[in-house]
């Protein structure tokens, strides 16, 4: 569903991705571990299309979008929920999630999204500014799932949201790809919602993978070992 070949990005002339191969099935749920610093956001950015690509390639169900704007790989099925979330705070929580059907030219917001989070139908008239940071989060996805996306990115879902919620987040994305098929591609510092969401774990540390193991029989002291500082 998602490919990724010799991937390379960078700040000017700092090489901060180097040739970064992954590959994520249909339906598979992938998480990138690393310390901050490691390479995470970028990565992200760079399948998005926020940063560009220095070299590689990736492709989305066999299409490359390398070359392609952000809103044209929305177009063609990667949705993206940045880093602290970036609603829009002074727009409703409706308001927000229509934003995410720029795309497929729907007028209204499909029923099933808010039935993933039924929270966000009874707030729907509320800012989202007026939200607690777990239901910023949950609103953040929604806006994604509203491109009905192939593949969504997932930038640090967990930052800054108490551990109840973090489970329940867990369980959603699980249900999310249950429901919808979707690939999901998480970024990630908390190895237990790593184990608790992922099929599988991989390991950036300083722009490269250095560990990939599915959840079933992975090693959590050596995972542990690359994400303490």
């Amino acid at each position: 569903m998602l490919n990724v070949k010799e991937l390379r990005s960078a700040y000017g002339e700092s090489e901060v991705l180097h040739g970064l191969d992954l590959e994520v099935k249909p339906g598979e749920i992938v998480a990138i571990m690393g310390r901050n610093g490691m390479g995470k956001t970028t990565l992200m950015k760079t399948l998005m299309g926020l940063m560009p690509t220095k070299s590689g390639a990736v492709s989305v169900e066999g299409k490359t979008v390398t070359d392609l704007k952000p809103y044209q790989r929305v177009a063609n099925g990667i949705a993206y929920v940045p880093q602290g979330r970036m609603i829009f705070s002074s727009m409703t929580v409706q308001e927000n999630v229509e934003t995410g059907l720029t795309s497929t030219g729907e007028k209204t917001v499909p029923q099933d999204i808010y039935e993933l989070f039924p929270v966000l139908l009874e707030m729907k008239s509320r800012r989202g500014g007026n939200l607690s940071g777990g239901q910023q989060q949950q609103l953040a996805i929604a806006r994604a799932l509203a491109s009905r996306p192939k593949v969504l990115l997932l930038d640090e879902p967990t930052e800054g949201i108490q551990p109840s919620i973090i489970r329940e987040m867990a369980r959603t994305l699980r249900k999310i790809r249950d429901e919808k098929g979707l690939s999901i591609v998480v970024s990630e510092q908390v190895l237990t919602f790593a184990l608790d969401v992922a099929d599988r774990v991989v390991v950036l540390e300083n722009g490269t993978f250095v560990h990939d193991s599915p959840r079933e029989g992975i090693d959590e002291a050596k995972v542990s070992k690359f994400l303490s500082v």
